[in-house]
């Protein structure tokens, strides 16, 4: 809704009163609900991409602490902020659309579309999470573990990321399938 120089005019010559009417409906027209919904569901996802590539980066810094040269590079911190923050962004928030698409089951009936993408986000923020904690425990005590001990946590890290971005791929692919598009 575009406002007229006429009705800004007579709301500010008839006062306070009907210039806050008017000032409030012109608020709520310009931004629609569902405009503040997207702009806070991308705000939602780039804190999550954030929060992987944080964690990425513990785990990196804590593989790092080993004697391997593979794990010293700028260039393997790099890729596994990056992948964290690709799985966080793809993998917690599956898609609403599922949610609405997916026809009820009689309990104890296990349906594929949704509980195998439900699970396997839980399953892999669980282990990326786990592991990020036990990293983050590791560099602020300043405790030496054995290698093989690092590179259990960092691989239980890589596979809790995996499965959040199959998450994703499940969740994303279902709703195309059902609904026609994303």
């Amino acid at each position: 809704m575009k406002m007229s120089i006429a009705v800004v005019l007579s709301a500010l010559s008839l006062g306070e009163k009907k210039l806050a009417r008017h000032g409030h409906v012109a608020a709520t027209t310009w931004l629609g609900r569902s405009v503040l919904i997207k702009v806070a569901h991308i705000l939602e996802r780039i804190g999550l991409a954030m929060v992987g590539g944080a964690g990425g980066l513990y785990v990196a810094v804590g593989l790092m602490r080993m004697e391997s040269e593979f794990f010293r590079s700028e260039w393997m911190v790099l890729l596994m902020m990056l992948y964290g923050a690709l799985g966080f962004y793809l993998g917690i928030d599956l898609p609403s659309r599922l949610a609405q698409t997916v026809k009820f089951t009689r309990p104890g009936e296990w349906s594929f579309d949704a509980d195998a993408a439900a699970m396997a986000s839980a399953t892999g923020t669980f282990f990326a999470s786990i592991a990020v904690f036990l990293f983050v425990g590791i560099i602020v005590l300043d405790h030496t573990v054995r290698d093989g001990f690092s590179v259990l946590v960092g691989c239980c890290w890589a596979i809790g990321t995996m499965l959040q971005i199959a998450a994703g791929g499940i969740g994303r692919s279902n709703v195309i399938v059902e609904d026609g598009s994303e």
